[in-house]
């Protein structure tokens, strides 16, 4: 995964956030920079680290550590950011009725949360739960990372729209390393659920259903 992204982009950071095996060891073999958390501290978090330690470059693309994007897609992502058409770009799943490769207990939970990032957010994006994207240098301040776990992908959604950042989507592939719905799966999607209904709930919280921009 390491050298395939290195093919397109000048440093590669890889977040290893509290892993128990060789993870850290062969990413820094591999040529990556290496950021290790002492404990699992969520995909919120790790975005956070990664975001911090690339924080001089001009495009930041983040791709899911599980093997699932394809690094040679990457060109995609970075074509509307480097054209000035862009400041975030999202590899989705889901343009041109594209679903055959998600499972379909996968797709039936991802539906719900599309809706709900949508509606808190005022996008119509297809694919709100991709974790490759793109964003441009400016994009970076806005995001605010207080999601610490998977609810992340939302949240980030959420701050771009109401910076009036310039969104877009683009086709990718993915691959699917699971085949049957599991416990863990069930308990992320709820825990996504969950924190995306208190940002919706909740008056103070910028991003939340009182906050004016929301229903632009």
């Amino acid at each position: 995964m390491v050298l395939l992204t290195k093919k397109h982009v000048d440093e590669v950071i890889v977040i290893d956030d509290g892993s128990k095996d060789h993870t850290s060891e062969i990413a820094n073999l591999a040529g990556a920079k290496v950021i290790r958390h002492p404990f699992n501290k969520g995909k919120g978090a790790a975005l956070k680290s990664g975001f911090e330690a690339a924080r001089r470059a001009d495009i930041i693309i983040t791709l899911d550590g599980d093997g699932q994007h394809d690094p040679d897609e990457i060109p995609k992502l970075l074509e509307p950011i480097m054209k000035g058409v862009s400041d975030v770009v999202i590899g989705s799943r889901y343009i041109n009725g594209n679903r055959k490769n998600t499972p379909l207990y996968r797709r039936a939970g991802q539906i719900v949360l599309d809706w709900i990032t949508n509606k808190i957010s005022g996008l119509h994006i297809k694919d709100t739960q991709s974790g490759f994207r793109a964003f441009s240098r400016h994009a970076v301040p806005v995001f605010s990372f207080s999601q610490k776990g998977m609810a992340i992908e939302s949240e980030m959604l959420m701050d771009a729209s109401r910076a009036y950042l310039r969104i877009n989507e683009v086709e990718i592939a993915v691959k699917y390393y699971e085949d049957k719905l599991t416990l863990n799966l069930v308990l992320k999607g709820l825990n996504i659920l969950f924190s995306l209904i208190f940002i919706a709930t909740n008056p103070f919280r910028p991003g939340g259903l009182f906050h004016d921009n929301n229903w632009r």
